[in-house]
């Protein structure tokens, strides 16, 4: 574990570990496991500065999945902003985005969407067809735009990661540590903010269809605004989160989790760590 900024936060690991418990109960997680240690990888970072104010194991490489929809969007982002990709274009739908496993939409090959409609899809509930089609879309093909993914990914400082595909799903090819996914997500916030309002949209609708966003802390967390969360089997649970309180942002990333509420809690009391530097306020956190 490592002290950043000269003793003002997180002194010691018990310190912390107590402040765990506290957002633990919080959240319904058994004291017991915010004592368990594992394989977690986690970064505080100054949204404005970039200053890291708690950090451990950042740049440990862990496995990458639905975080990697983050790149996926930056570059759709990117593409809109120099006017490549436009929000009411028709998206078509491919054989191969169509055939997508896990979280979809569901929409038939020779379908169609509108851009606005599957990027916010994609930011709220992780649609991988969709990460798919935009791919498509943008690069011509799933293969060339993970290329486009990790050649982005040096431009923005992320030395750690690459990426196999534009979804997340399950390859080797996809890797990333918490200060890089930090790194991307600051990228977004300061970049392109009027699009960074997708992540906190609480629900999407596609027909009649109405989809809760994936993430949890979205109302009870005070200040949390988005940013993502993820799930495989290898991966383990993983949240990239920020949050704004006082005109101050923080950037949180939490890899590798072994449970939705162990993540959940784990994230919290960091969010509280690096605005208060000292314990977890309770009280701010809500449940639905």
């Amino acid at each position: 574990m490592e002290n950043f900024n000269s003793g003002m936060f997180f002194s010691s690991l018990r310190r912390s570990q107590i402040c765990f418990i506290v957002a633990s109960l919080a959240f319904g997680l058994p004291v017991q496991a915010a004592y368990a240690r594992s394989r977690v990888f986690e970064i505080v970072v100054d949204a404005s500065t970039g200053t890291v104010l708690f950090s451990e194991a950042p740049d440990a490489a862990r496995r990458l999945a639905s975080l990697t929809k983050l790149m996926t969007l930056y570059l759709a982002f990117e593409a809109h902003a120099d006017g490549r990709l436009r929000q009411n274009d028709p998206l078509p739908i491919s054989r191969r985005a169509a055939r997508q496993p896990a979280m979809h939409l569901g929409i038939a090959s020779g379908g169609r969407i509108t851009v606005r409609k599957a990027l916010d899809a994609i930011a709220a509930i992780s649609s991988n067809d969709l990460a798919v089609a935009v791919a498509e879309r943008i690069a011509g093909s799933e293969p060339k735009f993970a290329r486009l993914m990790t050649e982005k990914a040096r431009q923005l400082g992320m030395r750690n990661t690459r990426f196999a595909n534009a979804s997340g799903l399950t390859s080797a090819g996809n890797m990333t540590t918490a200060s890089d996914m930090a790194k991307l997500s600051r990228a977004i916030v300061r970049r392109f903010p009027q699009q960074y309002a997708r992540f906190s949209k609480r629900t999407i609708q596609w027909k009649s269809r109405r989809t809760a966003n994936h993430s949890h802390l979205l109302g009870r967390v005070t200040g949390v605004n988005g940013i993502k969360t993820e799930y495989t089997s290898d991966a383990g649970y993983k949240f990239a989160a920020s949050a704004m309180r006082r005109g101050r942002r923080i950037v949180v990333v939490v890899l590798g989790e072994t449970s939705v509420s162990a993540r959940d809690a784990r994230v919290a009391n960091l969010i509280e760590l690096g605005f208060t530097g000292s314990r977890s306020n309770a009280r701010r956190i809500r449940r639905r």
